[in-house]
């Protein structure tokens, strides 16, 4: 099933307001955060609270998440039990460098009783994970193992490799392209990294811009104004939308049925751009059907 992701916003999980908040805002995702966002004396009350939450639910449409502490933490261990028993729709695991992360929490979620809709998301954030983003995406090959979306850990990815934040992410450009590569192969959403910077939103903009360009599918939001800059930017344009019926007509009518290449607009149009036609309205009409 086709879904919008084009925003996903970072709540901490140890403040209610906060979550409440998330129930009335137009992100696509909200994950709710029990790692980076939660002091450690903080860290089992917030569980509570978030997988409470979860299960009173009253997000809508929007796609519910938690991101739980990694499994190396004193933490780790409870919050995927209990987000397990929440049953949202994806659990986030940090700081996945190996395949063995995914096969592991997969296991989990195959032995228990939850839902068959809920899904695994990776952060991929650390140096190993990029070494071995390919082998992390293969694990999608087996629908056990639930793998839907990587989500890029910018600000980690910065830290342990020491690279700088720069505009245009100069330093990141190879690591991002080869995770979406590695996504595409096996069916893999992305999401790209937060835009640190809460009131310059033309910087976040213009990364957005970039991350879209590069085939992402939307952005980690880390505040409730970043969300309609993602939401446009990672959307189809009325022009794109226009120009996708355009194609799909073009090939349906009689003179083209049996072609595999047209002219349309003094444009080569080849049935590969007519697959990627279906699924521009394809998402057009997801978001459409969340307003």
């Amino acid at each position: 099933m086709i879904r919008p992701r084009r925003s996903a916003l970072y709540m901490p999980g140890s403040n209610a307001r906060a979550i409440e908040k998330a129930r009335s805002l137009p992100a696509d995702a909200i994950i709710l955060d029990l790692e980076d966002s939660v002091a450690p004396d903080l860290k089992d009350a917030a569980r509570e609270q978030v997988c409470a939450a979860v299960l009173a639910g009253g997000f809508g449409a929007r796609e519910v998440v938690i991101r739980t502490n990694g499994m190396d933490t004193e933490w780790g261990k409870a919050d995927l039990a209990a987000a397990l028993r929440a049953g949202p729709d994806a659990i986030l695991l940090p700081k996945v460098s190996t395949p063995g992360d995914i096969t592991r929490a997969a296991r989990e979620l195959n032995d228990g009783s939850t839902p068959a809709r809920t899904r695994l998301w990776a952060m991929i954030e650390t140096p190993l994970g990029i070494l071995n983003v390919d082998a992390i995406a293969r694990t999608a090959a087996d629908p056990a193992s639930r793998l839907a979306v990587f989500v890029m850990g910018t600000n980690d990815l910065a830290k342990e490799t020491r690279a700088r934040l720069i505009p245009g992410r100069a330093p990141m450009i190879a690591w991002l392209s080869r995770s979406i590569v590695a996504a595409r192969g096996y069916g893999i959403d992305v999401l790209d990294g937060v835009w640190n910077q809460i009131a310059d939103l033309e910087g976040l903009r213009a990364e957005c811009e970039q991350g879209r360009d590069l085939g992402m599918d939307g952005k980690t939001v880390i505040h409730p104004d970043q969300i309609s800059v993602a939401n446009e930017i990672f959307a189809p344009s009325s022009a794109d939308v226009a120009f996708a019926r355009q194609i799909i007509a073009a090939f349906g009518l009689p003179e083209n049925t049996m072609k595999g290449a047209i002219s349309l607009d003094g444009k080569m149009i080849e049935l590969l751009h007519a697959e990627m036609a279906r699924r521009t309205l394809a998402i057009a009409d997801a978001i459409t059907a969340r307003t």
